[in-house]
C-alpha cells in the first residue's frame, strides 16, 4: 500500500489541477461572454 505522505504525488496533482484552472477558468469566461453577446443581439 502507498504512503499516505506521497508530497511529489500530491504536488504533481496539484500543479497539472492548477494548470488545467488557469486555462479553463478564461476560456469558459470567454464562451459565456459569447453566448451573452449573442442572446442579446
Amino acid at each position: 500500500m502507498k504512503s499516505a505522505n506521497d508530497h511529489k504525488a500530491h504536488n504533481r496533482t496539484y500543479d497539472s489541477f492548477i494548470g488545467l484552472l488557469k486555462w479553463s477558468v478564461p476560456l469558459i469566461a470567454v464562451i459565456t461572454l459569447l453566448v451573452i453577446i449573442l442572446i442579446a443581439e
